[in-house]
């Protein structure tokens, strides 16, 4: 009997390692790694640049407490904020560490403009974590469930409805900030308008409220921009990053520019572990070999060839909905649940995953050939055609 708390809906397969995109169970059984992770994976597994670089770090230093300098903390700073046009980062070990850091900033800032009780905008079908407030925050009745009282403070809104935030301006005064992702991904890799962004950063600016850009599961190259807003030209004044800044290694971090900086004083905010020289090396790493191996462009190029290797295979099959995402951030919608789909995956050996429901979410990591994306298609599509038709 496991000790382990039933938590997860696991599958009954075990991982001993990995290689590239590739996992390899313990009974010597391939897979085809479709999700990295669930978006963490960005350089797959065993990547030998990224392995040697945390093999040296591990054996010169792997914590050191915040109350002391760490030059390895300040470094990814730096270079986070010369990739974002961001002016400051505060480091967690995971995304809802780093939504709770911008939630309680936009909490501060608004208490400095006097306000007494201040509120955040956030949207339907939108995911932010697991924790207390960010659970509050998110727009998932199933994830919320049973754990009322949840926290106050939010005022929720559909997604890429920006006349909903304009009439919250004219009768909500508590309003201090906006929490969006650029690309719902639990909700079902939903994109917005094209200016739906835009015209956020113009509301916000116009009534001194942050826009504050959840990155955690599009950031770091995954749309084939190094974050997803910079497709439309914006600068957030809260930007949220963790799994694919790792590479794996636990990491989050929340970054403030314009209105947000200086928020945050000594005291204010803090973690333990949170930009220890491991975590922060293994976010170096990844940054500098995305750029090094040209990979946002790569990424770019073959989330184009999925997304018509499904449409060439898909279209005109009744059920097959959509194909819908940026870069390596992929849903294919069909017209009915199709969670089974995971397994019947998993026994052709091809690891995937479905959110909303409807929605098979792919996810792959970065260093992902086409001859590797053509094998998932030769594998998905027959499943999915199969699947609609019984």
């Amino acid at each position: 009997m496991s000790h382990l708390m039933n938590t997860y809906a696991r599958q009954s397969v075990s991982f001993v390692r990995g290689e590239g995109v590739w996992l390899i169970d313990n009974q010597g059984n391939r897979y085809l790694d479709g999700l990295s992770g669930i978006a963490v994976n960005t350089l797959g597994h065993a990547h030998p640049r990224f392995t040697a670089a945390l093999a040296a770090q591990i054996g010169t230093l792997i914590h050191c407490s915040n109350v002391y300098q760490v030059k390895e903390q300040e470094l990814l700073a730096d270079k986070l904020c010369e990739l974002s046009d961001m002016q400051e980062v505060f480091f967690g070990n995971s995304g809802c560490e780093a939504n709770e850091a911008a939630i309680k900033l936009a909490r501060l800032y608004g208490h400095g403009r006097g306000i007494e009780s201040p509120a955040i905008i956030v949207m339907e079908k939108s995911f932010h974590g697991r924790t207390m407030a960010t659970l509050s925050a998110t727009g998932n009745r199933k994830v919320q469930a049973g754990f009322e009282p949840l926290v106050t403070g939010f005022v929720r809104v559909p997604y890429n409805d920006l006349e909903a935030i304009r009439q919250i301006a004219l009768h909500n005064f508590s309003v201090v900030a906006v929490l969006v992702e650029p690309i719902q991904g639990e909700g079902g890799i939903c994109t917005p308008d094209a200016s739906y962004l835009q015209q956020l950063r113009e509301i916000c600016t116009q009534h001194h409220w942050l826009l504050m850009v959840d990155e955690v599961q599009t950031g770091i190259g995954r749309t084939g921009q190094w974050f997803a807003h910079q497709h439309t030209g914006i600068l957030p004044d809260v930007m949220t990053l963790a799994k694919g800044l790792g590479s794996g290694v636990p990491i989050g971090a929340c970054l403030a520019a314009g209105m947000a900086t200086g928020t945050f004083k000594p005291g204010n905010h803090g973690s333990t572990f949170g930009g220890n020289p491991l975590a922060c090396v293994a976010g170096l790493t990844t940054l500098n070999i995305i750029e090094q191996d040209q990979l946002l462009a790569h990424a770019t190029q073959l989330g184009l060839f999925i997304k018509q290797g499904f449409i060439t295979a898909l279209q005109g099959v009744q059920g097959f909905r959509a194909v819908r995402g940026m870069g390596l951030m992929i849903g294919v919608e069909l017209d009915r649940p199709c969670g089974e789909l995971v397994k019947l995956a998993l026994t052709k050996g091809l690891l995937i995953n479905v959110t909303a429901d409807n929605v098979i979410r792919l996810l792959p990591s970065l260093v992902m050939s086409q001859a590797e994306a053509q094998q998932l298609l030769n594998i998905l599509c027959p499943l999915i055609k199969d699947f609609l038709q019984s």
